[in-house]
Parts: structure tokens; sequence; C-alpha cells
């Protein structure tokens, strides 16, 4: 039996006792020195994790150039963790896919075929998606051969791995990096290639300048998603002290998404925010109450157009004020808390915004002197054996003499040094010399060489001995690469103090996010576009029009509020409900009817069917509307009839007959009829008695035969309420003949009964054979074209029967100025 110290154990065993705090201490600091140095931080050099930096490497050592095909990343993966990277595929896979993602890097390093993923979803497996190096790594592995930087060995100390790469552009500042290591982080946000460079650049010619001076060049981040950073207080923290805080916002514009709703399309989401996150968080939102006014929200992203967020606002609500909400509780709005902790010469450091440049500088010092010394030493030993060859080629005879009276190849190499006073070196060089460079042309290459080499020789060594002459050198090749690489800015830096996060409010006040609701006109004009003025109550409805602009003339129009209820009657008698807060607005100062909307596609009114007017459905509003047809039938309608529906009939129309006018009147108003054989027909409204919905309407005007009303409407006759009519002939091709006008007081027309054929309105001449266009109200008659511009009217006043003038253009329709119409009735 074996001899033991203690029992139980065999000889030359123990037992010791350890202190259970002081090993755990140990321990966890090795496990922490690891985990921070060669895992989780990113180097300052060349702004890389171990991992990364093994991959891109690798990479180029496997000849994945951008001009090579894909490779299968399962086997870039393979190479990577059996050479150099002693961890699981999983972690070597995910740093891959990270580096190809273009929504992560600003400058993607990995130019990746297949799905890598986005910002909702992961990437396919390593078997499914292909890799190489893309343009921008191989400027960051370039020179590796050329002794630029340190090789270490790698996990097992068969294979060498280069310590650092030699980066030639700042990576750190251009892609950021996030990593938690073990009782510290780092993140940091992405910049714009272009502008660290400069910046770069201006620390290498300035090696004192100012953290306001580089500044200058690098204002802010440049996020890969775009974006806006809101507030730059907290970026400036970071670059001076290498923590701070910074606001991203989504880039968000308010869009008109069909006639009668509006939207807010997200086109440019905060960094590393997805659609699908965002989408989550606004239904929650809705759900808890938190926010209101929205609709629905639809992701409409495609590889075409980029990402298109449409966010739909219910009618009433006031964009600005939900986007406000959003920014408030849904990632719309994000917090971006930069941590700038790199390894500088192996050790965690928090550096500012002056430090990362520096120490980047620095290490590309450092890489362009060691490789113009290692050029140097290169050129100098090609320069040694050059040298050497004239020698021998000069006295290629005697060479040859000396070589083959040697006994071996060690007598020869030594008579050579003896006989030509060459180096060992060189005499080796031409005792391997093939015949074939003996020629004369071989002489005058190698003379070409030398003179070359030497040339490079000096410039080398003027560099290396000019620390000015290297900077320039650094500067020189940082232009070429951001000439190379550098893209434009996509983040938008904005100054902004109040953050619209924190606030003590959970609950959002419907009321305050919806339109006002102010006392307005909505008018539409003869070209069907329809538009809303707003107008402060003290003003009484009084707008204001400018010069002349397309579709001015208005054929109706209605006094109501924002988020009042305003009536469309269209050609069948039908009414169609709306609210004016969606109707585009344009200010009192300057009524411009050509910003409205189609008023048929803001209704969606189907393609058989016109608005002929506007019609009050408010209550409180006494007046009457008045409704004329084509066959001559006129109906009178109480406001108190109106049903609380989204569209009712008006009116009973016969079949074949169609609406051609109607107007809010009151019974003091004249109702006027205008047919196309040109008879007017104008009647006290008091002489219509009103009728409920279904009702069929009474005899207006008693019509010939072929003839129908082109014109309905009611006017107060005043000296200022005047009649045009517009002529022409039938036969005549369109574009041909612009016609007659004439313009006439209303008192030149006599008042008759109702159901009369009326007294002329217009003489006709030869060859024309009836009216197209007629309108009746408060002077000046708009005249516009097909086109919607406006075409000029007689301006003298003729006879009732009068045949006009010539037209210069063709008029299609005529309305009132929206300056002249009375806010209190709703006909032009």
């Amino acid at each position: 039996m074996a001899r033991t110290d203690v029992v139980g154990l065999p000889d030359g065993e123990r037992i010791e006792d350890v202190d259970v705090s002081e090993e755990m201490q140990g321990s966890f600091l090795e496990y922490a020195y690891s985990v921070i140095y060669s895992r989780a931080l990113p180097d300052a050099r060349d702004g890389l994790k171990p991992v990364q930096r093994r991959i891109l490497y690798q990479m180029a050592e496997m000849g994945l150039r951008p001009d090579r095909g894909h490779v299968k990343s399962a086997r870039v993966t393979g190479e990577v963790m059996g050479k150099l990277h002693p961890h699981g595929d999983g972690a070597i896979y995910d740093a891959l896919v990270r580096l190809a993602q273009p929504f992560t890097m600003r400058v993607p390093l990995i130019d990746g075929h297949g799905n890598f993923g986005s910002l909702d979803d992961g990437p396919a497996a390593a078997r499914y998606t292909e890799a190489r190096l893309a343009e921008p790594s191989m400027a960051m592995t370039e020179g590796l051969g050329e002794d630029v930087v340190d090789f270490v060995p790698n996990y097992d100390n068969q294979i060498m791995q280069p310590s650092v790469l030699p980066a030639a552009f700042p990576n750190l500042l251009v892609n950021g990096a996030s990593g938690i290591a073990v009782g510290m982080a780092t993140n940091m946000a992405p910049h714009n290639l272009g502008e660290v460079v400069e910046a770069a650049k201006h620390l290498l010619m300035h090696p004192h300048a100012t953290l306001d001076e580089l500044m200058e060049f690098v204002p802010g981040p440049d996020l890969p998603s775009g974006g806006t950073i809101v507030g730059l207080s907290g970026v400036r923290d970071a670059y001076a002290t290498g923590r701070g805080t910074f606001r991203t916002r989504a880039k968000v514009s308010v869009e008109n998404l069909s006639p009668r709703k509006t939207g807010l399309v997200v086109t440019e989401l905060p960094y590393l925010v997805g659609p699908e996150r965002v989408i989550e968080k606004i239904k929650d939102g809705v759900q808890a109450k938190k926010l209101v006014g929205i609709s629905d929200v639809n992701d409409l992203t495609d590889r075409n157009h980029g990402l298109r967020l449409v966010i739909g606002i219910k009618s009433g609500f006031n964009p600005t004020a939900v986007l406000e909400q959003l920014y408030k509780h849904t990632p719309l709005e994000e917090n971006f808390g930069i941590n700038n902790v790199a390894l500088v010469d192996g050790s965690p450091r928090t550096l500012g915004l002056r430090d990362l440049l520096d120490v980047y500088v620095q290490h590309r010092l450092s890489v362009v002197t060691r490789r113009s010394e290692y050029r140097l030493a290169r050129r100098r030993e090609r320069l040694h054996l050059v040298e050497g060859l004239l020698i021998a080629i000069l006295d290629i005879d005697e060479v040859i003499q000396v070589i083959r009276t040697s006994d071996d190849s060690e007598a020869a190499r030594n008579r050579l040094r003896d006989v030509f006073d060459l180096s060992e070196v060189q005499a080796e060089y031409i005792l391997e010399l093939r015949l074939r460079r003996l020629t004369k042309f071989s002489r005058m290459e190698l003379e070409g060489e030398r003179d070359q080499l030497l040339a490079d020789i000096a410039a080398l060594e003027e560099l290396l001995a000019s620390d000015e002459r290297l900077r320039t050198q650094v500067a020189t090749e940082l232009t070429e690469v951001s000439e190379k690489f550098a893209t434009p800015r996509r983040t938008l830096l904005t100054e902004a103090d109040a953050p619209v996060r924190g606030g003590r409010k959970a609950t959002v006040d419907p009321e305050s996010l919806q339109v006002a609701d102010a006392p307005c006109r909505v008018l539409l004009s003869t070209t069907g576009r329809l538009v809303r003025v707003d107008i402060p109550a003290a003003e009484s409805g009084i707008v204001h029009v400018p010069k002349r602009s397309k579709h001015d003339a208005v054929r109706s129009t209605v006094v109501s509020t924002v988020r009042g209820q305003v009536g469309a009657l269209t050609s069948t008698g039908r009414v169609v409900r709306f609210s004016p807060v969606d109707v585009p607005a344009v200010p009192p100062a300057s009524v411009r009817l050509d910003a409205g909307v189609r008023v048929t596609e803001y209704l969606g009114v189907p393609k058989n069917e016109t608005v002929v007017a506007l019609v009050s459905l408010d209550a409180s509003v006494t007046d009457s509307v008045a409704i004329g047809t084509a066959q001559g039938v006129v109906k009178r309608v109480v406001p108190a009839a109106w049903p609380d529906k989204p569209d009712f009939p008006a009116i009973g129309l016969k079949p074949g007959d169609q609406v051609v006018g109607a107007t809010q009147a009151p019974e003091s108003d004249d109702l006027v009829f205008v047919t196309s054989n040109a008879q007017l027909l104008r009647f006290p409204a008091a002489a219509v008695r009103p009728q409920g919905l279904p009702a069929g309407g009474v005899a207006g005007v008693s019509l010939a035969g072929g003839a129908s009303v082109i014109w309905f409407g009611s006017v107060a006759v005043t000296e200022d309420t005047v009649v045009a009519t517009v002529s022409t002939t039938s036969s005549a091709l369109p574009g041909t003949d612009a016609g007659r006008a004439k313009v006439s007081a209303i008192t030149e027309f006599p008042a008759k009964g109702r159901g009369t054929q009326g007294v002329r309105a217009h003489a006709f001449l030869k060859g024309e054979d009836g009216l197209t266009v007629a309108w009746a109200g408060v002077a000046p008659p708009y005249a516009v074209g097909s086109d919607g511009a406006a075409r000029t009217l007689p301006d003298w006043l003729s006879k009732r029967d009068g045949s006009g003038s010539p037209l210069d253009a063709e008029v299609v329709t005529i309305g009132g100025s929206a300056a002249a119409v009375d806010g209190t009735r709703g006909e032009a």
C-alpha cells in the first residue's frame, strides 16, 4: 500500500486551504479582463471588436474581395472559428451579420447576399446567406503585408493574426459600436465619413485644435436610418466628456391620403427602431386611450420606395397635435445615450471627440511610418541586388568564366565576391541569374529600375525625416478614402430645448388635439374646386380676393363652422353630408380657389354625378333651399327637414331630369331660371310653397320644345345685380367658335308669374342656336375656360335682348367673386 501524507490521499498529493473570497476575486478579475479586452469593447484605433477584426482579416486571407463571388456565410464562420476565434459560431455569425446591415452600419463592411435580417426580424441561418468583403473593408485591411501593425498568436499559438487593422478611415466614429462588458459598457453613435475625415485632417495639421474647431466639421452624429436629432446640448457633452444623451425623432410629413383623409407619413425612423415596433406601440396607446385621433396604421414599405409608414388621422383632429402625442408615447422619438468607452493601449477609457480622433490619427501616423520604413527597406534590398546585377552584366564574360572554372557553387560564390567586390547576397543572386536576363534590353530595364529605386528611396527617406510631410501623406490618403466612400448626411440636426417626452400627464384630452370649431365659409368653384376660409367672427364673413387666378369663379358658398355640417347637392338630387374640417383651408386675406380639392374626389361622388351647390345643414339656419331642375321644376325645402344621415334625397326627380342649381334664399329674393333658348324667368321665392324631401316640386318655368334649363339660382334685385349670357353655334367644331357674351342689369328683366316662359334674355345672330352658359348675381361676373383660366367678359351693360360681343376665348362657366358673395347666403 502506498504511503499517504493524509489519510485517504495517494503519495505526493495534499489538500491546501484556500480563502474562497480571494479565489473568487481573482477568478472574477481574470474573467472581467477577458471580456473587456477580448470580446465586448472595440479598439479605439480601428473601431473593431476582436471577433469583427478576425472576420475581416480571415475573409481577406480567403480572397473574398469585392470583385470575387460571394461564398456561404457558414464557410466564413467556420474558418474564423477554427483558426482565430475560440467561441461559438452563433456569436461569429451575429457579428458578421451586423457588419453587413446597412441600417446598423453607416458604412457596411461586408457585402451580404440573402436575408440578413431587418430591424424587426432576424437573419436567415448562415447556411442560407452568402458574403464577401465590401469595398470599404479593403481600405480597412490594406497594407497588412507591409508590417504596418503587430501580429499576435491565435488562441492555440499556431497562426498569427493582426492585433489591430490598419484602418484607412476612422471606423469607430463612422460606424459606432455597442457592447456590454463586466462593470462597463459602450454605446457609440455612427457619424458621417466625410465629416469625420475632415475633422481628422484638421487635427493632423493642427495638433492643438480645440473641440469647438473639430465640431465645425463634425456637428453631430449621422445615423444610418436618417431621422432628426432634436437638441444638440447632449451631443456636445458627449463630444467633450465621452458621455451624453440626445433625442432622435422620425421624419414625418402630413399628407392627404385621400381627398377627405389626412395622414402622417413616416419615411425615416430613429436609429435601430423598426416599423413593427412602432405599429405595436401605437395600437397599445390607442387601446389604452393614451393616443386619440388615430384611425389606422399601415406599413407600405417596399424595396422601391423604402420605408413608408402611414398613420391615418381621424376627421377633425389636428395632425400636428397628434404627432406630438406620438412622439411622447411611441418610439417615433427615442433617446440615445452616448458612452464612448474603447480600448486604448489595452485599457478601457472614456473618450471625447478629440480623444477619439487623436487616437486614430496617431494610429495612422504609426501605420504610414511603419509602411514607409518597410518599403524603404525593401527598396534598399532591391537596389542592392540591381547594382550587383549591373556589375555582372558589364563584365558578363568574366563572370561566366569565373563560374565555369569554379569547382562548386560555394567556390563560385566566393570567387565572385573576391573578383567583383560583391556581397554574399549579390553573389548568390548572380548565380541564380537566368541567361535571358543577359540581353541589352534587360540591362536598360535594370538601369531604369535602379533610377526609380533611387528616387523612391529618396522620397521615402524625405517622408520619414519630416513630420510635416508624414502628416500631409496621411491627410492625402484620408482625402482619397473620403472621395471614394463618403455619402451625403442623412440625419437632420435641430436645436430644441423643450422635450416632448417625460410629461406628467398620462392621458390625452381629445379636445386639445381637435381642430378648433371656428367660423368659416366653404366655397365651391364653377370648376368643382372646394376650399374653406377660416374667418374670425369680427370680420363677419368678409373675404379678400387679390388679382384673378385659376378656378376663381364661385358657384356656391355657405357659412358654417370648421366642425359644422355642410351638404353637397348633386345633379341627381342627392345631398352628401360632410364636415369642412378636412377641406383645404386658405387665408381670408388671399382666397385662391385653385388651392382647393376636387369636390367629386373629396366626397367620392360617382362619375355620373356632379355637385351643383352647397347647402347648410345647420338647424339654426332659417332660409329655405330652392332647387331647380333641367326640366323647369322648382322646389323649396326648409332646413328642419334634413335628416341625420350621411346622404339623402332632397327632391324626387322625374325620369331623365336632373338638378341644375340650388340656392339657400330668403323669401324676399327672386328665383331665376335661364333656359337654353335664351328665356329668363324670375319670380318671388315666396311664390313656391316649401315641401318635404320626397316631393318632386312644382312647375317653375315653361319650356319650349327641345329647350332645357341651363342655370337656376336666386338673386336680390339691386342695382349691382346682373345677368351674364353666352351664345354659340352648336354645329361649330369645339374650340373654333368662342361665341358672343353680354352682361345686362337684372332690372332689365321684368318679373313674371311662376310657370310662364319669362322674357327673352339674348338675341341670336345668324347661325347661333342657343345659350351655353348663363349666370345671375352680384357684379362682377367671373368667367373661366375649360382649363380653369380666367376669361374676359364685356364690362358694359347691354339691353336684355341684345346679341352681345364676340369673345376672345371659349367660356365654359361663369360664377361670382368670392369677395362679392354675401356671407349670409348660400348662392353666388
